[in-house]
């Protein structure tokens, strides 16, 4: 009764908004030769940050419906925390210019006469490959002229003007609307997602599987978990990840298991048949988002390439994949499915390579470069921490004493009677 999505439940509370304070912390990858890869040389990075951001989440639109589901938009508010950061949002780093090799390889097989006029646009502009701009422009958002210019020569092919960043769509914003399951009448089904923006599946892959949304919306999962594995849809993957069973353990004296990623999450459909409806594939370790991504030529991984291939960490220099870095985490108490511990990290990537007709992209060999890999993190702490481990350890716990207490005594009564009317016959 206390799990389900009802006003009058335990939960409820926490489930609309969220009390366990969430952090997104940021790491971009700076190019250390850019004229050199420019050359064909391969690239050297170098990580900056963490950039650390203190993230809330409110839903709104919260609307209950006869068929014992709920409808909500969740909104994400993030603001800078500079000391728990390493960096400022206004210091310089140089990236690639992901508007111009983003649209480079996007009109590599277009006709020439397109690529020469996007050529002398990006000439006449001042855009080079390699630019130098703040972590805020990169994130929140910049100014750039060749947005209007690529508008003008291929019509449709951004779907927006002006600005551009990477996090422009990410803050003050929702992740579209979620309808779930309330449980009232299965309590299996709490948290189970019913639709997202009325889709019952996407429409981003290459097979029904791959499209389906499966699991939770991420936040909770239905009680009494088995140790196998859990579901849940991420709007920022366009997917529903599946995450397996770790091992068990504690945090802060409450019980947990423990979900990690496996290897073929992002697997190719070479190795893991079942992903082929995500292709086209590359190595394994890397996902093609294109097709979520306004075609760009952009691909999720772990950070570092943990779990990738390992010709992808070959074809840079600077990075050191470890599982305790780079490797996500749910710690989630299993009677009621609610997550105590968790730190959810992705890589995003660009797909860059020199475009024939296109000078800007000088001898740039073909390789994935890692852009930023970011990691969302919480856990509950302080007084709802408090109220947990009472409701949910230590009162079971001295219940179960309670009852051993209660047979104890009543062993000597029954002897005691027994032996009375034993007495009395």
């Amino acid at each position: 009764q206390n799990v389900r999505i009802d006003p009058s439940s335990i939960s409820y509370q926490m489930w609309k908004d969220i009390p366990v304070p969430f952090y997104m912390s940021v790491h971009f990858f700076e190019v250390l030769n850019p004229k050199q890869v420019l050359r064909g040389e391969k690239p050297v990075l170098s990580q900056r940050g963490p950039y650390v951001y203190r993230e809330y989440r409110v839903k709104t639109n919260i609307t209950f419906h006869d068929n014992d589901t709920v409808s909500f938009l969740e909104y994400r508010h993030l603001f800078f925390q500079p000391h728990l950061s390493n960096g400022t949002e206004d210091e310089y780093i140089v990236v690639p210019n992901i508007m111009l090799m983003g649209a480079a390889v996007m009109v590599e097989k277009l006709p020439n006469f397109v690529k020469l006029l996007l050529s002398g646009a990006l000439a006449s502009l001042k855009q080079e490959a390699f630019m130098n701009r703040t972590v805020g422009e990169i994130m929140w958002g910049y100014d750039d002229p060749l947005i209007d210019a690529i508008n003008m020569i291929i019509p449709g092919l951004l779907p927006f003007k002006g600005k551009f960043g990477l996090f422009m769509d990410f803050n003050n914003s929702n992740s579209g609307l979620f309808t779930v399951h309330r449980g009232m009448e299965n309590i299996s089904q709490v948290h189970l997602v019913d639709s997202w923006n009325g889709l019952k599946k996407v429409n981003y892959w290459r097979s029904s599987q791959c499209n389906m949304i499966n699991g939770t919306a991420g936040e909770m999962w239905p009680p009494f978990m088995s140790p196998t594995s859990l579901q849940f849809y991420s709007p920022d993957a366009c997917r529903s990840l599946t995450l397996v069973y770790e091992q068990s353990g504690n945090f802060q004296g409450v019980p947990t298991y423990r979900f990690v990623a496996p290897k073929t999450l992002f697997a190719n459909g070479t190795d893991y048949p079942p992903n082929e409806g995500f292709c086209p594939c590359m190595q394994s370790g890397i996902q093609n988002v294109s097709t979520c991504r306004f075609n760009a030529p952009m691909f999720i991984s772990h950070p570092h390439f943990y779990n990738a291939d390992p010709s992808l960490l070959n074809a840079v220099e600077g990075l050191h994949p470890s599982k305790e870095q780079h490797g996500l985490f749910l710690d989630v108490h299993p009677m009621t499915g609610i997550p105590m511990n968790c730190s959810i990290k992705l890589q995003l990537n660009l797909y860059t390579k020199h475009v024939s007709g296109i000078i800007q992209t000088g001898q740039i060999k073909p390789v994935v470069l890692p852009l930023l890999w970011f990691a969302e993190s919480g856990a509950i702490e302080g007084s709802v921490l408090k109220q947990f481990y009472t409701n949910l350890v230590l009162l079971p716990s001295l219940m179960e004493y309670l009852q051993y207490i209660l047979l104890g005594l009543s062993v000597p009564l029954i002897v005691s009677a027994a032996l009375l009317m034993a007495r009395r016959k």
